[in-house]
């Protein structure tokens, strides 16, 4: 059974795409949770603008993440937190407060979601941290953890 996907389906497709696939995968899964439609002449078509929106607003946003990206990888961010002895810090860096450190110290807004930080960083002195914006804008930003 052909149908027109209304949102991205893991290991199926993205929205928009026409896909082939069994009649009760669509009956007992994809239709239930408004994840497909039938394709018909009108519903193709109309996949169709879905495709060309979704172009668009992908060009646009990679674009918005080169552009961010240019103005991160240079800089440093300094985030200033309390330590004890031999460097380590009482509490912890996570992801909120490097989010909020670029925002104050660049005017770059992304979402924490973004930053790939395995464990929150708990010693002083810099670290690199794994930024991706768009599937194919992927940065690493200089974080600087120095004593209050």
């Amino acid at each position: 059974m052909k149908v027109v996907l209304r949102s991205d389906v893991d290991g199926l497709g993205r929205k928009g795409e026409i896909m082939d696939v069994a009649d009760g995968y669509f009956r007992n899964f994809l239709a239930p949770k408004g994840l497909a439609l039938k394709a018909t002449a009108g519903v193709e078509h109309q996949a169709e603008a879905m495709r060309r929106t979704a172009a668009l607003r992908d060009a646009a946003s990679k674009a918005d993440a080169e552009e961010i990206a240019t103005k991160l990888v240079p800089q440093t961010i300094t985030i200033a937190a309390k330590a004890g002895d031999g460097g380590r810090l009482f509490g912890s860096v996570g992801a909120q407060e490097i989010v909020g450190a670029i925002d104050a110290q660049v005017g770059a807004i992304i979402d924490r979601r973004t930053l790939d930080l395995e464990a929150p960083i708990k010693d002083l002195g810099e670290h690199s941290v794994m930024c991706t914006l768009h599937p194919e804008v992927a940065f690493p930003i200089t974080v600087s953890v120095i004593e209050e």
